[in-house]
């Protein structure tokens, strides 16, 4: 018994230490069980909501571009901008048909998704204040790139179209 009773205040001193040191949180941290404590600060996507990862499989209802960029903000906290403001190449991608590579994405975050889907010739464009998104072209070369494969596509020749018929060459 004087065994134990020349180390009770030592053990009793260090079991003191350990409860303060315990008990002292952290300003962002609150303790919401007897042995778990949670973060107050928020997350990463919550304080940028682009940052948010998704994981989303386009059902075969979903078609187009658009249609995917609409479903993709769904409850994201964004929205796409009105079609006035957005310029007359991203309406056109927008009615391209939605790649069969595109229709699983993820897990990935928000911007990086919806920068798949338009591509590497779109620049996503983002107002915070706002919280809505368009897309526009990265460069102007791109534009005429667009230009000159649909001059291409009207400038076939019979060979390149097998549906011509020989009385129409």
């Amino acid at each position: 018994m004087k065994h134990f009773r020349g180390r009770f205040p030592q053990t009793f001193m260090a079991m003191a230490c350990l409860i303060m040191a315990s008990s002292q949180l952290h300003a962002n941290e609150v303790q919401v069980g007897r042995y778990t404590l949670r973060s107050t600060t928020p997350t990463e996507a919550q304080a940028d909501l682009m940052t948010a990862i998704v994981t989303i499989r386009f059902s075969d209802r979903i078609q187009t571009i658009g249609e995917a960029v609409r479903y993709l903000l769904q409850d994201s906290g964004y929205r796409l901008a009105s079609l006035v403001a957005i310029g007359s190449e991203t309406k056109a991608l927008f009615r391209l048909p939605l790649p069969a590579a595109h229709r699983r994405l993820g897990p990935l975050t928000l911007k990086w998704a919806l920068e798949t889907l338009a591509g590497p010739a779109f620049r996503l464009v983002q107002d915070p204040v706002h919280r809505l998104i368009s897309f526009e072209l990265c460069a102007k070369g791109w534009g005429r790139q667009v230009k000159r494969e649909a001059s291409f596509k009207q400038a076939r020749t019979p060979e390149d179209n097998p549906s011509a018929t020989e009385g129409e060459q």
